[in-house]
């Protein structure tokens, strides 16, 4: 199965809700996704299989750095779980929508397991096109490509 890819904006709608992009429902193996904001700078959208996978490791890593247990509270009390409803749409809680700064519009980036939702610019502001990645890092992913 393809990975999600692409870029897609829509507006959030008076109740907070924002399109899922069809292309993404139809990549997802069920319809229920993970929504929490691990980086401060976006959301992420994990599909339900995805996030069996991550939880595995979260707890993994709880298990084996009690320090760590704070921060993985800090982080699931603010995931929730959501359904696109019959036009596709998930709602986006406000205690969300304020953390990654989405007001008006939403950037929804297909990062191949994941979706990010992004305040488009912030995503601008992030993503600067400007050749500053590191050689070592340009030269992995280009390993990777072939």
């Amino acid at each position: 199965m393809a990975g999600f890819l692409g870029q897609y904006e829509y507006q959030l709608d008076q109740k907070g809700r924002v399109s899922l992009p069809a292309e993404y429902r139809r990549r997802a193996e069920s319809s229920r996704f993970v929504l929490l904001q691990w980086e401060s700078t976006h959301l992420t959208l994990f599909p339900e299989s995805t996030w069996s996978g991550v939880q595995e490791r979260l707890l993994d890593l709880r298990r084996s750095q009690s320090t760590t247990a704070r921060y993985l509270r800090q982080i699931t009390a603010r995931a929730v779980e959501v359904e696109p409803d019959k036009q596709g749409r998930i709602l986006i809680p406000g205690w969300l929508k304020e953390g990654a700064e989405l007001d008006g519009s939403a950037l929804l980036i297909g990062a191949l397991d994941r979706v990010e939702i992004w305040n488009p610019a912030r995503f601008r502001d992030a993503a600067p096109d400007d050749g500053t990645e590191s050689e070592e890092l340009a030269r992995t992913v280009h390993e990777i490509f072939g």
